[in-house]
């Protein structure tokens, strides 16, 4: 897996940038996997809407029908309660609590700037003075080995400010010190993917997570000489076949499936997977979002969509594709109903694969008001994207309210990264749109986006929700299971119908088994067997029950 950007100039901008559910609602059979496949590439209430259709009404929808809290549920509800005026109690709280999945997360940003710094030290970098920027050596012009980091504390401390959100520099916007941290530690990311997958796992399972999606960009080198060679064609079907003649893309998926194995190779090795003393991140396990600079040229964002979903369908340590860079980039502006049209077209090429799109990661002042008016439609309803990742812009969509509705029953979900979005945007609290998105019934699930450069992590991000928006246990409980049941994860859902709008009830086949008393036998037992997301699922309930006893004993 490759996480060189194509260029110095692009990576200043990089962000890094047996059934599922289709992109209209439907469900559809792929990858007939037995449990294993859980671990490929290892280590690698919701308010809902009424069932209706898109134009049936325009008021929001009632609270779901959640069943009766157990007593243990409703002793750790009254514990946090409790606890939110005591901050030691409350951090000890949410560090233990399950979170799910995390399926927002860029690699390369969600590695510690202080573990990228480290790398850049033992790859003999440079850092630029002017401009904080690793650079290959030798170190001349006034740069500074990065190795000089490890003793100087006043050069240490200026490489976070400039390579992270903390104490970043007066007068400097957040959106633009964000994006530009990517290109300053390009040059130690693209070295070591393996790495940084082994930190960002161990974190994950550290934080009581049990699953991940990351992005990172296959084969970026070989797709950009490809598309350079095909040239832009605006018919799709012949720029496909342009793409697909004598082989190049196959060859192109043959490649980012050799580095994934390189990736993978260097991951186990650095998270000691195969020694008598593994690392937790060697049980999470990772699939890969394949990532699309949406800032490229039109033939290169067609020949990366392209990669992207046809690796998916060739690989199943890769699940789907996504458009990363700034949204309100110029050229992303300017092409952003072409490149919907490209995932719709490509999409019906590749059924078996996931679109999930950053749409709608926008604000007044940032762009011009029309440009408010139709990313997330657009990409729901063109690109027929599953999820949506961060929607800041929901109400300024035309019709929005529709689009919400539209949302809530084809179950297109919501990664939201709040610190994120507080960070690059300036919203927060009831500006962000999370509480309209739970009103009419869309599912949210609550991810990091890029942690490392945000300095947060997944504990902060659901006690950050919980305090904000005032969330009671049973929903930080069921923001949790989101993150699993619209995850790409293959096989038949734990929960019965859509858990969003009918609560998460159990389907028949589990229905009177009880989560954290062993692994269930019988029909529940061969569902769990079969289909790695009820597999997932089960192992979430049987923590929430660990969580729950532990809870109620320190009453």
């Amino acid at each position: 897996m490759s996480l060189r950007p194509p260029s110095r100039s692009a990576r200043s901008v990089d962000h890094a940038g047996v059934t599922y559910r289709s992109r209209i609602g439907r469900r559809r059979v792929l990858y007939p996997t037995g449990a294993a496949a859980l671990c490929l590439l290892t280590a690698l209430s919701a308010l809902p809407a009424a069932a209706q259709s898109d134009g049936a009404r325009s008021d929001k929808a009632g609270p779901a029908a959640r069943p009766p809290a157990t007593p243990a549920e409703a002793r750790t509800a009254a514990y946090l309660e409790s606890a939110r005026n005591d901050p030691g109690r409350l951090r000890d709280f949410f560090r233990k609590l399950p979170k799910g999945g995390d399926l927002h997360n860029h690699l390369s940003g969600a590695v510690t700037t202080e573990y990228l710094i480290e790398l850049a030290a033992q790859d003999g970098l440079c850092i630029e003075k002017k401009t904080m920027t690793a650079v290959q050596p030798p170190c001349k012009d006034g740069a500074r080995p990065a190795a000089d980091a490890r003793t100087d504390k006043a050069f240490h401390k200026e490489l976070v400010r400039a390579w992270s959100m903390e104490d970043f520099p007066q007068g400097e916007s957040g959106h633009d010190h964000f994006f530009a941290a990517f290109g300053k530690f390009g040059e130690v990311t693209w070295r070591h993917p393996g790495k940084l997958l082994a930190e960002v796992a161990e974190h994950a399972a550290q934080q009581n997570q049990s699953y991940l999606e990351t992005m990172a960009t296959p084969a970026s080198d070989g797709a950009k000489k490809l598309a350079e060679e095909v040239g832009w064609d605006p018919d799709p079907a012949r720029m496909h076949r342009k793409l697909l003649a004598d082989g190049k893309l196959d060859r192109l998926v043959a490649q980012a499936r050799k580095d994934a194995d390189r990736t993978n190779a260097e991951f186990r090795t650095e998270a000691r997977c195969d020694t008598a003393h593994p690392r937790r991140a060697c049980t999470l396990p990772v699939r890969w979002i394949s990532q699309v600079s949406r800032g490229s040229s039109p033939e290169r964002v067609f020949t990366q969509i392209a990669l992207g979903l046809r690796l998916a369908e060739r690989d199943p340590r890769f699940v789907a594709v996504n458009l990363v860079q700034p949204e309100d980039g110029q050229s992303a502006l300017r092409n952003y109903r072409l490149q919907m049209r490209m995932l719709n077209y490509l999409g019906e090429q590749y059924p078996k694969a996931h679109i999930t799109l950053h749409a709608g990661e926008l604000w007044p002042g940032l762009v011009k008001p029309e440009d408010l008016s139709f990313h997330i439609g657009e990409a729901v309803n063109v690109a027929k994207a599953e999820r949506i990742g961060h929607g800041v812009d929901l109400v300024h969509e035309n019709n929005w309210q529709q689009l919400a509705r539209t949302m809530a029953r084809r179950e297109t979900a919501v990664e939201v990264p709040l610190t994120s979005n507080a960070q690059i945007l300036g919203v927060k609290g009831d500006d962000h749109p999370f509480n309209t998105y739970r009103a009419y019934g869309v599912p949210v699930v609550l991810s990091t986006d890029d942690p490392g450069i945000s300095r947060t992590d997944i504990d902060r991000e659901f006690q950050y929700a919980s305090t904000t928006y005032r969330l009671r246990y049973p929903e930080l409980k069921d923001l949790a299971r989101a993150s699993l049941e619209y995850a790409f994860l293959p096989g038949r859902s734990l929960w019965r119908g859509n858990p969003t709008r009918d609560g998460y009830q159990p389907t028949s086949a589990c229905a009177n088994e009880r989560p954290g008393t062993g692994r269930p036998a019988g029909a529940c037992g061969r569902l769990l067997a079969d289909s790695p997301k009820a597999a997932a699922q089960w192992h979430l309930e049987s923590a929430f029950t660990t969580f729950e006893r532990t809870q109620v004993s320190k009453r």
